[in-house]
């Protein structure tokens, strides 16, 4: 079936679903820097040319009873099967072909990358979340900044990142920088996924200090989604609402992994380098979170590696990735 919206932010793609009361969000981080200021570009690196692609992409599952969290990272270069789509401007029909998975986006925009997830994964997407340059850097400004630490001095010769052991709070623009940087310990993407990841559990602590304050919580949600695209329905009230909802989840009630990874696939002409999924182990973890189970066994903690190893980590807590 071919889709006919590129802004509707509806699925084409109906999984089968056994949680119906869970939701599954779809967080996508683009490189759309146009928006910030040419002062901005140099000062936190961010110039260059933009691929009109996803960065960052995590699906991030919220249980029925809303008292767990589980979150998935997508590496971007995982090769995908793209559907079949047309495109609005042009009518162009362009048929189903391999891929990176970052380049639905910029093909199809939201749309398009969500039915691909949702091919990949057989996990419904009930909302999505795109956040470029612009919005990222200005909400984590209206949080008040975000602390990370690292146990190992982080430099990125793009980016140009610099930090020493220790915690630090970080500004929207620094902050930008520690979410884009791979050149730091040799684990590429993966170590960024896992940096991401730990900045995400650090958001979710700054949002527990402003459940209490609704004009802040306001001020971060119009943040994300102003000049911004979200699925239609998710307006600044439900965003305000589900984040007032899921911080009183505790830490130690969040999971974080990525799709396990078996290794790279052979050249594809005009596609390159792509990570290979584990399909028995891909199956394995969307199928718990189909089912709205815990992606961790009750009473397990694991430690994660750091950096992570290739195959990508086993899932671990956000209480594991926070800073002490």
């Amino acid at each position: 079936m071919l889709v006919t919206g590129s802004v509707l932010g509806i699925s084409a793609f109906q999984a089968p679903s056994r949680a119906p009361h869970a939701m599954n969000i779809l967080l996508m981080g683009t490189d759309g820097r146009d928006t910030i200021s040419p002062e901005e570009k140099e000062r936190f690196h961010a110039g260059g040319v933009a691929c009109d692609c996803t960065d960052v992409m995590m699906l991030v599952h919220v249980s029925a009873l809303r008292d767990r969290i589980s979150i998935v990272s997508l590496p971007r270069d995982s090769l995908a099967d793209i559907p079949e789509y047309r495109d609005d401007s042009s009518g162009q029909e362009f048929p189903a072909r391999p891929a990176k998975l970052n380049n639905a986006f910029a093909e199809g925009g939201a749309p398009l990358t969500v039915r691909t997830v949702e091919a990949m994964t057989h996990v419904n997407i009930d909302r999505y979340l795109q956040v470029d340059f612009r919005r990222f850097m200005d909400a984590v400004d209206a949080i008040g900044g975000v602390e990370v630490c690292t146990a190992r001095p982080l430099k990125d010769s793009a980016t140009k990142l610099d930090l020493p052991p220790g915690k630090h709070r970080l500004g929207g623009g620094q902050a930008l920088q520690y979410v884009r940087s791979r050149h730091v310990d040799g684990s590429a993407d993966l170590g960024r996924i896992q940096r991401q990841q730990r900045f995400l559990v650090s958001v979710m602590r700054e949002l527990k200090h402003l459940t209490s304050d609704p004009v802040a919580m306001a001020r971060v949600a119009h943040a994300l989604l102003d000049s911004a695209q979200a699925d239609p329905g998710f307006g600044v009230g439900e965003l305000v609402d589900l984040a007032s909802s899921l911080s009183r989840i505790p830490l130690s009630s969040t999971e974080f992994t990525t799709v396990p990874v078996a290794g790279f696939n052979p050249l594809i002409a005009g596609v390159g380098s792509t990570l290979r999924w584990d399909d028995k182990k891909v199956d394995q973890e969307f199928g718990k979170l189909r089912d709205d189970r815990p992606l961790i066994p009750r009473g397990q903690s694991p430690r994660p590696d750091d950096p992570p190893r290739f195959s990508g980590y086993a899932p671990v807590r956000g209480s594991s990735l926070a800073c002490s």
